[in-house]
């Protein structure tokens, strides 16, 4: 695929995708195709060498891994390492409130959204659905309201006299209700979960559930050449997407190494959780790789050391109207190649030594990178890079792609990065050190 083709590539992934458990089930069709096979948690594993695996925990997290020809002791794990969430508001347990006949949504804000964004946009729901059954069992759905539901409507000017100098501003608290519904009395069961209960057939009794508001616009290229292109949660599906993409293609899918692409939830809220970067997920998955195809005790050992992983989430990319904010030494700029982010406080996991090894995968496959480093008076974000670098005792480091507006309801970034991610990444799958 060119360029322009795996932009649109992603830009279908992400609008099949609005929601991490959607994205978990838009990585299993893809690799249905490719002849993976899921792995349980709970069942005793049967590995053979170049056998192509999946696991998921928590139905949002998912690590896919291609078994090398060679033993893990021998030649280490290539992880690449992303994640499922982006930042957006969920639906709290009681759902509705009614005022004035309108019925409005509660929301809950998940991680660091730019809340004004999702103002006068077409909003939907999508996730997941706990459920009874009529015979009394618990049952599970996924659902994804693709058509407008929701709206929140900004106040007109007239009413809000300074908000283009104040800015735009929502009380967390009580100004965020999503309009849903006129309705004429206060009726005992909200409309939201009979339109729910319809997507159910099977539903006796709704119990609980995890949904996402997402913007129904769906992705689309934009500039003077189309080199651009603009979607929600590009951060962080472009990295899962050039990830996977990188992974499934016939010269890499046989490879003496173990390769494994890990993609967590809860990212955007500190990764503490039994699915996220920081729990036990990798660890045991890729202690049981090793286990499973060794007897001595000191292989998984072995196999960390030689090691390495790329972190990969997205960077924040030069904007013109706002140069005060960046260290003029370290700008990045969209279209212009791969980042590497680096912070000597460990925010990212980047060190001297990996920085130029990933230089040199950059080289060798033709595709230009810029640095990163982080104003020293603003303080600095971090990816799921240190941490799992930590916790396995592995060499890292993090690497994005520039964009604009991260954390908005609807992000930019640039066709051509999106492609040189894709080769460089696949570059280090393919290396042979």
């Amino acid at each position: 695929m060119n360029a322009q083709q795996s932009a649109q590539h992603l830009l279908d992934f992400i609008d099949e995708s609005p929601s991490p458990w959607h994205v978990v089930k838009t990585l299993e069709t893809q690799l249905a195709a490719f002849q993976f096979q899921r792995l349980y948690e709970t069942e005793t594993w049967q590995l053979e060498n170049g056998g192509r695996y999946y696991v998921v925990r928590g139905d949002s997290s998912i690590i896919v891994f291609v078994h090398g020809e060679k033993s893990v002791a021998e030649t280490g794990f290539k992880i690449i390492g992303a994640h499922t969430d982006s930042p957006s508001l969920r639906i709290k347990p009681n759902p509705t409130t009614t005022t004035a006949n309108l019925e409005r949504l509660n929301v809950e804000i998940y991680g660091g959204a730019i809340i004004a964004t999702f103002a006068d946009r077409e909003l939907s729901v999508a996730g997941r659905v706990n459920y009874q059954t009529a015979n009394g069992e618990l049952a599970q759905s996924l659902v994804n309201f693709s058509q407008p539901l929701l709206r929140l409507p900004n106040l007109a000017i007239h009413l809000n006299r300074n908000v283009n100098e104040d800015g735009l501003k929502f009380q967390k608290q009580n100004e965020l209700g999503l309009l849903f519904a006129n309705v004429a009395e206060q009726l005992p069961v909200s409309q939201f979960l009979t339109l729910l209960k319809s997507q159910l057939p099977d539903a006796e009794k709704i119990l609980s559930w995890d949904l996402n508001v997402f913007d129904t616009q769906k992705g689309s290229f934009w500039g003077a050449n189309k080199e651009f292109f603009a979607n929600g949660q590009i951060d962080n599906l472009a990295s899962c997407h050039a990830a996977i993409n990188a992974l499934l293609d016939e010269s890499i899918l046989k490879n003496d190494s173990t390769l494994v692409c890990a993609f967590f939830d809860h990212e955007e809220v500190g990764s503490e959780s039994y699915c996220g970067a920081s729990g036990s997920f990798l660890t045991d998955t890729l202690q049981r790789i090793s286990d499973a195809t060794s007897q001595n005790s000191q292989n998984f050992a072995r196999a960390l050391a030689r090691s390495f992983l790329i972190s990969a989430d997205m960077a924040h990319a030069y904007h013109p109207n706002f140069p005060q904010v960046y260290d003029v030494a370290h700008t990045v700029h969209v279209n212009q190649g791969v980042v590497i982010k680096v912070n000597v406080n460990q925010r990212y996991t980047s060190d001297g030594v990996s920085e130029a090894m990933f230089i040199r995968w950059c080289e060798q496959a033709q595709v230009p990178y810029q640095m990163y480093s982080h104003r020293n008076d603003l303080p600095c974000g971090s990816t799921i890079g240190a941490m799992v670098s930590a916790k396995l005792g592995i060499r890292g480091v993090d690497v994005g792609n520039p964009m604009w507006a991260m954390h908005s309801c609807r992000e930019s970034a640039g066709v051509f990065d999106h492609g040189a991610m894709i080769a460089v990444m696949k570059q280090f799958l393919n290396s042979k050190n």
